[in-house]
C-alpha cells in the first residue's frame, strides 16, 4: 500500500505543477506495473484526494500550521490524511505506510513529524473534521473564490451545486438510435446481470460504473458512454436529413457522433488538437460513422473554410469546464478568478468567426460545460449586442443533478 501512497502523492505534484489529474494519473499508470486492484485504488485515492482538497488542507494547517519545508511530505500528508478520513483501510497500517515512506523523503528528517501529526489527527479527528465544517473553503472542497463566486450567481442554490458538484458522477450511456432504444439496452443490461435505468428513450444510467468493454454491443457502436447533459446538444441544435453541419470543437467526438446517429448529415468535426482529433477518428469508426475531420482553429475560418455555408453550427466553446468538475476535480484547484476574462475573449471570438459561415434561415448553438454567468448568459447577452441579425431560439442553464453534470444552452438563429 505504501507504493499507492507514493505513487498518489506523485500525483498530487503533477496537478500542483499544472498538470491535468487525468494526464497525471495516466502518466503514472503507463510507468508503472500495476495490478487492477492497485490501479484502483490509485484512482480513488488520487481523485478522493483532490475532490477533498479544501478539508485535507485545511485540517494540515490545522495539525502543522506552517507549510512544511520538505513539499513532497506534505502531499504525503494529505494522502494519508485522505485514507484516514474517506476510506477503510486500517488507520495503524496507513500511519506505518506514511512513516516507512517519510524514510526516503528529506532525508528521513520529517520521518517523526509525519507519524506525531498522523497519530495527533487520530486522537483528535472529530474535533478537527467539525472544525473543517465551519470554514467554506473546506466544508465544500471548493477554493473560497470559487465559493462567493457560485454563491453571488445562485444565491438560493450554491450550497446545493457546489454538494452536488463534489460527488462521484452517474456513468451514463447514449444508445445509438439506429440499433436500439433506452428501454431495450436496460433490458440487455439486467440480463448480463447490471443494474440500471432510462434517462428518456436513449440515454441510460448505470447502477454501478463498470469497463466499457463489459457494456453489450459496445464494441459494435450500439451504446457511448456520454453524459445525460452532454447528450443535449446535438437534440437541441435541430438538425435533419441532408444538411451540412459543423462541430466547431468536436474532440473527442461524443457530439459529433451523437449528431450522425440522429440524421444523415454532411458532418465536419474539427478541432485544434490534432491529437485529440484522433480520438473523434476512434469514435467514430466504432460507430461505423464518417465525417470531415480537420485539425484547425475554429476562430480562423480563412485557414480552413471552403466558403460553403453550413446549416447548422456547433459551438462547443472553450471554458472554465466548471459544471464537470465533479469528473474533473483537479479543475477547481488548476483555475484562477483572472481566468474568465481571458476564457471569454476566446468565447466571443469564436463565435463571432463562426456567425459568417452559418446560412441565412441556419442555427448555432452556443454550447458551454460552465455554470458561471459570464461565460454563458452574459456572453448571450453581449452577442446580440454586436449581431442584430441572430435570433434567440432558447437558452438553458443546466445545473449539476443526480442525472447530468453542468451545461449551458443557447440556440441561435440567423434572420
Amino acid at each position: 500500500m505504501h507504493r499507492i501512497q507514493e505513487l498518489a502523492a506523485g500525483i498530487i505534484a503533477r496537478v500542483e505543477e499544472g498538470r491535468t489529474l487525468t494526464e497525471a494519473l495516466g502518466s503514472i499508470q503507463r510507468s508503472e506495473t500495476l495490478t487492477p486492484g492497485e490501479r484502483g485504488a490509485l484512482q480513488d485515492i488520487a481523485y478522493g484526494s483532490l475532490r477533498n482538497l479544501g478539508q485535507l488542507r485545511f485540517i494540515l494547517r490545522a495539525l502543522v500550521p506552517k507549510p512544511l519545508p520538505a513539499v513532497d511530505v506534505e502531499r504525503l500528508l494529505l494522502v494519508a490524511l485522505y485514507q484516514l478520513i474517506h476510506t477503510r483501510a486500517a488507520p495503524y497500517a496507513v500511519v506505518d505506510q506514511a512513516v516507512t515512506l517519510a524514510q526516503d523523503l528529506a532525508a528521513g528528517r520529517l520521518k517523526g513529524l509525519v507519524n506525531g501529526v498522523l497519530r495527533n489527527f487520530l486522537r483528535n479527528k472529530e474535533q478537527l473534521l467539525a472544525d473543517a465544517q465551519a470554514d467554506n473553503e473546506a466544508r465544500y472542497n471548493h477554493p473560497r473564490w470559487w465559493v462567493q463566486k457560485v454563491r453571488a450567481a445562485y444565491p438560493t442554490r450554491w450550497t446545493d451545486i457546489l454538494e452536488k458538484s463534489n460527488r462521484h458522477p452517474p456513468m451514463t450511456l447514449r444508445i445509438n438510435r439506429r440499433h436500439g432504444t433506452a428501454a431495450g439496452y436496460v433490458e440487455a443490461l439486467q440480463a448480463s446481470g447490471r443494474g440500471a435505468k432510462a434517462l428518456g428513450d436513449y440515454a441510460v444510467k448505470l447502477d454501478a460504473p463498470c469497463n466499457v468493454r463489459d457494456l453489450p454491443g459496445f464494441a459494435e457502436g450500439r451504446v457511448s458512454v456520454q453524459d445525460f447533459g452532454a447528450q443535449q446538444a446535438a437534440l437541441r441544435l435541430d438538425i435533419a436529413d441532408g444538411m451540412r453541419v459543423l462541430d466547431a470543437c468536436a474532440a473527442p467526438g461524443g457530439k459529433s457522433g451523437h449528431l450522425l446517429e440522429l440524421a444523415d448529415i454532411q458532418l465536419t468535426a474539427l478541432d485544434i488538437d490534432a491529437t485529440r482529433l484522433e480520438r473523434v477518428a476512434e469514435n467514430l469508426a466504432r460507430l461505423q460513422l464518417t465525417a470531415t475531420l480537420a485539425a484547425a482553429d475554429a476562430a480562423k475560418p480563412d485557414s480552413w473554410w471552403d466558403g460553403v455555408p453550413f446549416d447548422r453550427i456547433l459551438a462547443d466553446v472553450p471554458c472554465s469546464a466548471s459544471g464537470v468538475v465533479r469528473r474533473n476535480p483537479d479543475i477547481k484547484w488548476l483555475r484562477r478568478p483572472e481566468d474568465f476574462a481571458a476564457l471569454g475573449q476566446q468565447q466571443a471570438a469564436m463565435v463571432d468567426a463562426l456567425w459568417p459561415l452559418l446560412a441565412k434561415g441556419g442555427k448555432l448553438l452556443y454550447a458551454t460545460c460552465s455554470i458561471m454567468p459570464e461565460e454563458n448568459q452574459q456572453q448571450l447577452d453581449a452577442f446580440l449586442q454586436r449581431h442584430p441579425d441572430a435570433r434567440l431560439a432558447g437558452s438553458e442553464q443546466l445545473l449539476p443533478s443526480a442525472d447530468h453534470d453542468g451545461f449551458y444552452y443557447a440556440l441561435l438563429e440567423k434572420a
